[in-house]
C-alpha cells in the first residue's frame, strides 16, 4: 500500500510552527527532494520563500518545484498530499501558487481555503476569519495585515476574499463553505462530490475541528479524490498526526559553544517592534542597531560596524540583537519594496555569516528574515525540526558537520506570534537567565 506524504510548499519558514521532527528543505533539486520523500517523518517542508518575491517570481518558483516533484515521485510508491502554506492572516500569493500547482500537479477535485493558526489566535467562524487579539475577536481585515502593501485586501468573509484576489475569476457565489456544523457532523460525502477544483472555505474555531476535517479528507483522499490545500499551519498539525513537541531550553544548551548567542531582527511588524522593545530592555543583551537608510550605498562600511560591535558582545559574555531600524519607508511600487527587502536582508545574511563562530544559538525573528537565514545565511540544505520552545515558534539544529555553527540551536520565530514578552522570554531561557 502506498505511503500517504504530505508535501508542503512553504512561502516562508513557519509553517512546520505546529509539528516536530520533519526535515525543512532549502533546495529543490530532485536528489533533495527523493531524499525527503524517502525520510520516514510523515511530511516534509519545502523552503520557497515566495512570500519574499514578485507573483512572476513566485510562479516561477512554485512551477520548478512542482515539475521537479513530479520526477522525484516517478517511480515512488507514494500517495502525495499537496499543500500550499502561508499566512494565517491572509497574506501571500493567491491564487498564484494554487493556479501553479493545479497545472502542474493536477487535476485536482477541490481546493481549500484553511487559514486557521490557533497557536496566533486566528480562526475561522461563518467563513469569517478572525484574529483574538487581547480578548477581541478582530476580523483580519479590520487589522493591520490587510494593508500590507504588497499583499492587502478588502474581506475576511472569505468567499469575497477569494472574488477579490482572483479578479473575478472565482466569484463569492461559486465557493463552498464548510462550516462549524458541517464540519462537527462530517463532510465525507460533500467531500466525495467535489470536482473541477472547487474552491471551498474551511471554518475552524480549534483543533479538533481541523481533526475532524482531517479525518474526513483522508478518507476521500484514500477512496480516489484528490485534493490541494492553501492553508496555515494548524491543518497540518491534523494531516500529519504531529502534535506541537515543546524543546526544552536545557536540551539546546547540551549543543551550545557559549551561553551568550545573537539574535537578528528583520520582521517590521507592530509585535515585532513591540516584542523587540521588551527585549532590548532585558540585561545580558547588545542592541546593534542596522540603519537601513544606508543602504546599499554603505554596505561595507556599516556591516563591519554592525560586526564588531557584535564581536565585542559576545566576547563580553552577551547577546548582540542585530535589528533593522524601525521607521518604516514609502516605496513608489510593489516592485521597488521588494527589491528593496532583498537588499536588507542580504545584508542580514552577510551578518548571520561573519557573526562568531562561538555563538551558543541563533534567534531569527519574521518568516523571510528566517527562510534567508536558513539557506543563505547558514548554507543548510535541509534542516531536522526539534519542536517548539514557545507555541509557535520552532527550533532547528544545524548539522554536526556545519562548518561554522555546528550543532548550533536556531530558533525559527515568525513575527506576528507571541505576546510582548515572548522574544526576550526566549532568549532569557535560551542563556539561561529566566527567572
Amino acid at each position: 500500500m502506498a505511503r500517504t506524504k504530505i508535501i508542503v510548499l512553504d512561502d516562508d519558514p513557519t509553517g512546520s510552527q505546529t509539528v516536530h521532527s520533519c526535515l525543512l528543505v532549502t533546495r529543490w533539486d530532485v536528489a533533495t527532494l527523493k531524499e525527503a520523500l524517502a525520510d520516514s517523518a510523515p511530511l516534509f517542508f519545502v523552503l520557497t520563500n515566495t512570500r519574499g518575491v514578485s507573483a512572476e517570481r513566485a510562479a516561477s518558483i512554485t512551477c520548478e518545484v512542482c515539475r521537479n516533484l513530479k520526477s522525484a515521485l516517478a517511480g515512488e510508491d507514494v500517495n502525495p498530499v499537496f499543500v500550499s502554506r502561508s499566512d494565517s492572516t491572509l497574506r501571500g500569493h493567491y491564487p498564484v501558487e494554487t493556479d501553479v500547482m493545479a497545472e502542474e500537479l493536477g487535476p485536482f477535485d477541490a481546493h481549500f481555503l484553511t487559514p486557521a493558526f490557533f497557536e496566533g489566535g486566528r480562526f475561522t467562524r461563518a467563513s469569517v476569519h478572525y484574529l483574538r487579539s487581547e480578548g477581541k475577536e478582530i476580523p483580519v481585515h479590520e487589522t493591520e495585515f490587510a494593508r500590507d502593501s504588497v499583499f492587502g485586501y478588502r474581506h475576511s468573509f472569505l468567499p469575497d476574499y477569494v472574488e477579490e484576489k482572483t479578479g473575478g475569476r472565482i466569484k463569492a457565489v461559486a465557493v463552498q463553505r464548510f462550516q462549524l456544523d458541517d464540519i462537527r457532523r462530517g463532510v465525507y460525502e460533500r467531500l466525495m462530490a467535489l470536482q473541477g477544483n472547487a474552491c471551498v472555505a474551511v471554518d475552524a474555531e480549534n483543533q479538533d475541528d481541523l481533526n475532524r476535517f482531517a479525518a474526513d479528507l483522508l478518507k476521500a483522499a484514500a477512496a480516489g479524490k484528490r485534493f490541494l490545500f492553501r492553508s496555515a499551519a494548524s491543518l497540518i498539525t491534523s494531516l500529519a498526526g504531529l502534535p506541537p513537541q515543546p524543546v526544552r531550553a536545557e536540551e539546546m544548551a547540551t549543543y551550545a559553544h557559549s551561553p551568550a548567542g545573537a539574535v537578528v531582527v528583520g520582521s517590521h511588524v507592530p509585535k515585532t517592534t513591540s516584542q523587540l522593545k521588551e527585549l532590548l530592555a532585558s540585561p545580558g543583551v547588545v542592541p546593534v542597531e542596522v540603519d537601513v537608510n544606508r543602504l546599499p550605498e554603505e554596505h561595507a562600511a556599516l556591516l563591519r560596524a554592525v560586526l564588531d560591535t557584535a564581536e565585542a558582545a559576545h566576547r563580553s559574555g552577551k547577546t548582540p540583537v542585530v535589528f533593522t531600524s524601525r521607521t518604516e519607508r514609502v516605496f513608489p511600487d510593489q516592485a521597488t519594496r521588494l527589491r528593496f527587502g532583498e537588499e536588507v536582508s542580504g545584508f542580514l545574511m552577510d551578518v548571520v555569516r561573519g557573526l562568531p563562530a562561538t555563538l551558543g544559538f541563533l534567534v531569527s525573528k519574521g518568516g523571510i528574515t528566517s527562510n534567508d537565514v536558513l539557506s543563505s545565511g547558514l548554507a543548510l540544505r535541509t534542516a531536522r525540526l526539534l519542536g517548539q520552545i514557545l507555541p509557535g515558534v520552532s527550533v532547528v539544529r544545524c548539522p554536526k558537520d556545519h562548518p561554522r555553527y555546528p550543532d548550533m540551536p536556531v530558533v525559527i520565530f515568525p513575527g506576528n506570534v507571541g505576546d510582548n514578552r515572548a522574544l526576550a522570554t526566549v532568549v532569557e531561557r535560551l542563556t539561561g537567565s529566566a527567572k
